[in-house]
């Protein structure tokens, strides 16, 4: 299974979820895919995850979450053993959200949410303060990104696979070209997911150097 969580107000529209669902449809696997839409509580979104994630075995499970699900992904991780690839990840995501407390309207349609006082407690409930077999971890960290800082990924991550990405955008709009490494990570048998010349190797080990 390959379980998407996405970023705050963010759905399972967004663009790199649907990247990735046609790839895994062109490759006629598109029963490994779950992306659902999270709701706005994080103690919700986990519970939702977690009944999906209960369904496989950890070894057959890759979370991808991405900026807020990427926070998700990582407590999800911690919890079931399973892989999880991150990107562009929240780090102290309840200090990242506190001031968006209120109401919200989601990216992808005119749907209002809010995000209430309590819910910035529930993110510190579910706080990785550092993570375990980090092997089982691939971080993909934009340097560009506009919203958080790619150093502040990094370290959170220490010994996982490091894909620090020279540019890009919190969005990651380039996406496409990561693709192939991020599902090979998931143990999709794909041929081309050769590192972009534009990218550091994928490292195992010491830190090198959308949502």
């Amino acid at each position: 299974m390959i379980l998407y969580l996405h970023g705050f107000r963010s759905s399972p529209a967004s663009f790199k979820a649907r990247l990735l669902a046609a790839e895994l449809q062109r490759l006629g696997l598109a029963h490994l895919w779950h992306c659902p839409q999270l709701p706005a509580s994080p103690r919700a979104a986990v519970t939702l995850a977690t009944d999906l994630a209960c369904a496989t075995q950890p070894h057959e499970l890759t979370v991808i979450g991405s900026s807020l699900g990427g926070y998700y992904a990582t407590w999800l991780a911690e919890k079931l053993g399973c892989r999880a690839v991150l990107l562009n990840p929240a780090v102290n995501a309840a200090d990242k959200l506190a001031p968006h407390v209120g109401e919200h309207q989601q990216y992808h349609s005119d749907e209002p949410f809010i995000f209430l006082p309590e819910y910035v407690d529930e993110l510190r409930e579910l706080n990785i303060q550092s993570i375990t077999r980090p092997e089982r971890y691939l971080l993909l960290a934009a340097t560009g990104d506009e919203l958080l800082d790619w150093r502040e990924m990094r370290d959170h991550y220490p010994g996982a696979h490091h894909i620090i990405i020279e540019g890009s955008d919190h969005g990651l709009s380039d996406f496409a070209q990561w693709m192939p490494q991020v599902l090979a990570f998931a143990g999709v048998n794909v041929s081309d997911a050769a590192n972009p010349s534009t990218a550091r190797p994928l490292s195992t080990g010491a830190n090198r150097g959308g949502q």
